[in-house]
């Protein structure tokens, strides 16, 4: 089984410039509407981060707006403190995926350091 790693706030900012990488936000949508979300970041709620990693990649880019990740493609997970972006990272492990992330400090974290609004 593949490791889970610990992604940093610099990877996170540095998302812009590696489109290659895929950053899920497994809160649930009215969070990001009361917080805001992280640049980049798509929304899959935990509850559905395994249908998500089923679905093939036409209809994943369809209802994602962004192209499926392959099994060694970087995945990084966040929520509001990192508890349920681990909870979202080994679900993609246990789908095969090889390079998966937890952003441990997530929103709170992001937040705190961009100086925005944390909940």
């Amino acid at each position: 089984m593949a490791e889970i790693k610990i992604a940093t706030y610099e990877e996170i900012k540095d998302l812009p410039n590696h489109p290659e990488k895929l950053l899920i936000d497994v809160r649930e949508p009215q969070e990001l509407e009361s917080t805001g979300r992280i640049p980049t970041s798509i929304n899959i709620p935990l509850a559905k981060v395994s249908d998500a990693l089923k679905l093939d990649g036409k209809k994943f880019n369809e209802i994602y707006d962004r192209e499926k990740p392959g099994l060694d493609d970087e995945i990084i997970f966040s929520c509001l403190l990192g508890g349920r972006a681990q909870k979202g990272a080994t679900i993609a492990v246990g789908h095969g995926f090889r390079n998966v992330k937890n952003y441990r400090g997530s929103w709170t974290e992001y937040a705190t350091k961009e100086g925005l609004k944390v909940e």
